[in-house]
């Protein structure tokens, strides 16, 4: 098993690229491309793919390390809401252009939520 910081790192990594693939996708969006013209999806769909599982990886090991189990506190589920928002975001810019840009700032407020959640762990 690996450590809770490892854990941590992982999660954090995860998030980085997640956001990335997303703030990448709606800026690709913005700038007119469509699925089918887009020469980033593949990348951006990988990346989009490989970063939600390294959070929930990084995140449910830190879990485990930190003795989480059973009924989970509410602030997990908060972030469990938010990753489920996160993952879906991937095919909403290219079926819905003009949400692109509401996303691309959705994004840090997600983000913060979801990182006030776990370090002030209010419920």
């Amino acid at each position: 098993m690996l450590s809770l910081e490892t854990y941590k790192l992982l999660h954090i990594l995860g998030v980085l690229v997640t956001f990335a693939a997303l703030g990448g996708l709606a800026l690709t969006v913005l700038n007119g491309a469509t699925r089918q013209t887009s020469g980033a999806r593949k990348t951006i769909a990988m990346a989009h793919g490989i970063g939600t599982f390294v959070i929930l990886l990084g995140g449910f090991g830190a879990l485990a390390r930190l003795g989480v189990g059973g009924g989970l506190p509410g602030w997990i589920l908060v972030k469990l809401a938010i990753w489920l928002v996160i993952a879906g975001l991937v095919v909403v810019p290219y079926r819905k252009p003009e949400l692109a840009k509401p996303i691309f700032w959705l994004l840090p407020v997600l983000g913060a939520v979801s990182v006030a959640m776990a370090l002030w762990k209010p419920f």
